[in-house]
């Protein structure tokens, strides 16, 4: 069996009275790439906030490599190997390309190092280009290679990814999917986030679609290609 490195059953969380997720179970095995999927307000950004421990859930669990989660802070959880890219990117705006990058850089949760400062600028030539530049100063597209790249610094054993491309030039999330297609070749599990669901497909293994809180739909990225109906049914595409 696939070990699991995240395993989540019967979450429910709240934004004060608004109940937003509703009974969720959602696991990440080693090595799968995992989409999820739901229009605005279904609950996709509370459910990895709720992972991350930036939410706490008022009913449910959390399990990270085998150790409940729940409660505690969101640095224990990134310590155990979970890395986060949230939507909005957070970037150290008044830190330099280089520096955004080197703060980040340390070794994984089991001692590996196989990201490395220099195999990060190989994966981002454009960041190379601009080692000096403040975070500020990045277009919309290279913020979020940055985020990526500093993620990919701490070599987790989980890349969660939130609005992958939102807002970005279709050639600049181009070269975002390109990325995440490298990410899931190096062996780290990723969740991916974003509304272009047929790049979703093209780079996951497993596909999850929420509507209202809960878990709609579960199937592979080959089935949910072949299935056009339920795409409308609950993405409206």
């Amino acid at each position: 069996m696939a070990e699991r490195l995240i395993d989540a059953r019967g979450l429910h969380s709240y934004y004060g009275a608004s109940h937003i997720l509703r009974g969720i179970d959602f696991h990440v095995d080693r090595g799968e790439t995992i989409g999820l999927m739901g229009r605005n307000g279904m609950g996709k950004s509370t459910l990895l906030k709720t992972l991350m421990g930036i939410v706490r859930p008022r009913a449910g669990t959390v399990e990270v490599k085998g150790r409940g989660m729940v409660g505690r802070p969101t640095f224990e959880v990134a310590q155990l190997g979970i890395a986060y890219v949230p939507e909005g990117r957070g970037i150290f705006g008044n830190l330099s390309v280089k520096e955004n990058l080197q703060m980040a850089a340390r070794p994984g949760a089991a001692g590996q190092r196989d990201w490395t400062y220099e195999r990060v600028l190989e994966t981002f030539p454009r960041l190379r280009e601009r080692l000096g530049h403040g975070g500020q100063q990045l277009s919309g597209g290279e913020q979020q290679m940055l985020t990526i790249g500093r993620a990919l610094m701490t070599n987790p054993d989980v890349l969660i990814l939130d609005e992958a491309t939102e807002g970005l030039a279709p050639l600049i999330a181009r070269e975002i999917w390109r990325i995440c297609g490298l990410i899931r070749e190096s062996g780290i599990s990723s969740v991916i986030v974003d509304k272009a669901w047929r790049h979703v497909t093209q780079v996951t293994d497993r596909n999850v679609i929420l509507v209202k809180g809960e878990v709609a739909h579960e199937a592979s990225s080959a089935e949910l290609q072949a299935q056009p109906q339920r795409l409308e049914q609950y993405l409206g595409v």
